[in-house]
Parts: structure tokens; C-alpha cells; sequence
């Protein structure tokens, strides 16, 4: 494993690990022991970043991590989030977002209980989850959040954008505006923008990036086909059959990446070709998967990062399959 500077004095592994995979349902079940067995064989294989979020099973991911890595305080590097109202009683159907929730008072008591479910004094990086650019612009927020970094209760902030591919203008702003050090976005080598602007920002304003979905929900890891079929719970069924119809046709035109590493792993190291960019969060749903994406791999060439920018500006000579119905339909 190697380890990248976040934060002036803290160094994170180059592969993280994000427990929404193990702790939402939206990557099938696990059972909490399964969940805290997956946190501890990161551990082991080497990963110090772990992230999470209060609005993932409304605390039970928190919880999760400080239960699995109980006693690993001072080897861990521990990343949540907070902005979503927790208590809101509005009805929500399948995937649709939570209303937010960002005046002070309420992210100050998020910010108690988020150290209460994690059992520790102090978080490494707080995030403001999916902000919308009025959250960007909330001054009396930002300013609470410095107030909580003097006071030693988190050591960093920043904003995690999202939920889907965009927040282009958020994540300038925030840069921009200097709205902490840490931005965290989703990049990978079939989704570049609006990546690559993020990463011009960050190159600018010295700003630190952490990158999600860098395998494009499963389509880099290199086992899916035309024809796969995903569980009842798995969210990827909610998504357009052209997805998975072109995402598949792309991904065979990276077989130059394979000869002696896996698709997975050559995305992972694509990713951290660039130096803005601190570390990666792959989902992770088993102990073969985690030790394929810790697995030493080499860095790509210069030739093999000049092939996919070629590949990737003409789509991958792939035509749009024009298939518009849902994958589960």
C-alpha cells in the first residue's frame, strides 16, 4: 500500500474504504458481523482512510466503524458526512434524496452524535454531504465548521459532491471560496467530467481531492456483460439499459490495460495518475475484491493514459445503443 498527504501531519492509504457498500443495502445485504469483518481485513491489508457518512443507515455505518476498528483509533483516518435531515418524516421512494439540513444548531448536534456513534473526540475530515450551491454560499455554516476545527473537534472539512455526475459549479465554489481542504467527487476512467475541471481547481488552489465510483458502478471491474442480471435490491436497476449495453462495449476496447494487471486494478491506478488526488474509495463487497484493489499494482505509462485520453474523446467508438428502459424493468 502506499499513502498520500491529506492534510498537513495525516498521510491516507492510496485505497480507502467507503462503508456505504457494506452498510446501506444498496450493494446487497450484510449481516453487521460481515460488515465489521470487511472494515477489519482493510485494516490488515493496509488502509488507514475510512468513510462513512450519519445519513447512512441514519448512524448505523458510524456505529459499524467503531465497532470494527475499536482500539485502531490512532493507526485510522476516519471521514463522515453530515447536511441531510435525519429526522425528517417526508416520504421517499426508492433512491430519492432526503431533504438537506444545514442551519447551525442542527449540524452541531450532528456533529456531537457523529463523535458519539464513532466513540472518538476528534473527526479527521467532516464533509458536507451532496451540497447544493446555497450550501456552498452559507457562510454562518462554514464559519461553525472552523469554529469546530479550533476547537479540536474535527480536524478537517471540506464538501463530498453528488449525488450523481455533475455539481460542477459547487465544487468550483467551493475551492473557489475556500471552503476547506478536502473535495471528494466522482471520477473514473469512463466518467471524466466534470472531473477533470475539478481537478484543474484543485491544481490551482491546492485543495485535495478524494475520488468515488472510480470503477463506474461495477462496469470496471470487468465482470459484467449484456446480459447480467442484478439482485432485486442492487441500484444499478434503476439505471437505463444503455448503461450496461455501451458500458460493456467500452470496456472492451481497454483490453491493452490487462496484460499484467486486472481491468479493476489498471482503473484504480488511472485514477491515481493524478497527483491532485490523495485517494481513491472503490466499492468493496468481499475479501477477494479488497485484496485484488490493495494488490501492488504498477502505475500506467504515459502511453497507456494517451491511448484512454483517445479512447475516451471519441467515445470509445462506441455509438449510443438509444435503449431508454431500466435495466430491472
Amino acid at each position: 500500500m502506499r499513502y498520500r498527504e491529506l492534510i498537513p501531519g495525516i498521510d491516507v492509504s492510496e485505497i480507502g474504504f467507503g462503508n456505504w457498500t457494506v452498510t446501506t443495502g444498496w450493494w446487497g445485504d450484510y449481516s453487521e458481523q460481515q460488515a465489521i469483518d470487511l472494515h477489519r481485513a482493510a485494516f490488515d491489508r493496509g488502509i488507514t482512510l475510512f468513510d462513512t457518512a450519519d445519513g447512512y443507515g441514519d448512524g448505523y455505518a458510524e456505529e459499524v466503524l467503531a465497532k470494527a476498528l475499536d482500539g485502531k483509533r490512532d493507526q485510522i483516518v476516519i471521514a463522515t458526512k453530515f447536511g441531510y435531515d435525519l429526522e425528517s418524516t417526508s416520504e421517499r421512494r426508492g433512491q430519492q434524496e432526503r431533504p438537506h439540513r444545514t442551519d447551525v444548531p442542527y449540524v452541531r448536534q450532528c456533529l456531537e452524535d457523529s463523535l458519539r456513534r464513532l466513540r472518538t473526540d476528534v473527526i479527521d475530515v467532516y464533509q458536507l454531504h451532496n451540497p447544493r450551491m446555497t450550501h456552498v454560499e452559507q457562510d454562518d455554516l462554514w464559519a461553525f465548521l472552523e469554529q469546530a476545527r479550533d476547537e479540536g473537534k474535527i480536524r478537517s472539512y471540506g464538501a463530498a459532491l453528488g449525488p450523481r455526475i455533475g455539481w460542477r459549479d459547487e465544487g468550483i465554489a467551493a475551492m473557489d471560496q475556500g471552503r476547506g481542504v478536502a473535495l471528494q467527487m466522482i471520477y473514473n476512467l469512463l466518467e471524466q467530467e466534470p472531473g477533470t475541471d475539478l481537478i484543474a481547481k484543485a491544481r490551482e488552489t491546492g485543495a485535495k481531492l478524494i475520488v468515488r465510483v472510480p470503477h463506474s458502478s461495477g462496469m470496471l471491474e470487468g465482470d459484467l456483460t449484456e446480459d447480467t442480471v442484478f439482485p432485486p435490491n442492487d441500484h444499478r436497476r434503476h439505471r437505463p439499459r444503455s448503461w450496461l449495453i455501451e458500458g460493456v462495449q467500452k470496456v472492451r476496447t481497454l483490453d491493452f490495460l490487462t496484460q499484467d494487471m486486472t481491468l479493476a486494478q489498471a482503473a484504480l491506478r488511472w485514477v491515481m495518475a493524478t497527483p491532485e488526488i490523495v485517494t481513491v474509495l472503490p466499492n468493496i463487497y468481499n475479501a477477494a475484491q479488497l485484496e485484488e484493489f490493495t494488490a501492488d499494482a504498477r502505475d500506467l505509462t504515459q502511453e497507456e493514459l494517451d491511448r484512454v485520453a483517445a479512447l475516451y474523446a471519441r467515445n470509445f467508438d462506441v455509438e449510443p445503443s438509444g435503449l431508454t428502459e431500466k435495466i430491472g424493468a
